[in-house]
């Protein structure tokens, strides 16, 4: 797995996390790489993915109860938006009220 899809991988899983990981809302570092393949944990790859995702500033990292914890950078949203190829959060709550008002007038 090359390192692009492994750093995407990481980000959508905070993204998808409830609630998602901006902020203030954080998790354990050792948790990043729960949903990658077994035999990806602890590869160079993965971790030269991660200190890249650190350097790009597209995470955050805070000592918590004595471990490392991680959050995504809500100052880099549009920057993570576009790394991962989606439309910005406005654009995406413009896109679904369209889409739901266009099936609710063609059901009429």
């Amino acid at each position: 797995m090359e390192k692009k899809l492994i750093q995407e991988k990481i980000l959508r899983k905070l993204m998808s996390i409830k609630p998602p990981k901006w902020g203030n809302s954080h998790t354990e570092e050792r948790n990043l790489v729960r949903g990658l393949p077994s035999h990806l944990r602890g590869s160079k790859v993965v971790d030269k993915a991660v200190k890249e995702l650190f350097q790009l500033e597209f995470l955050t990292r805070l000592k918590k109860t004595g471990e490392w914890h991680v959050s995504l950078n809500p100052r880099k949203k549009e920057e993570i938006y576009r790394f991962l190829g989606l439309p910005p959060e406005h654009d995406k709550e413009f896109y679904s009220r369209t889409c739901y008002e266009k099936i609710n007038t063609e059901s009429i």
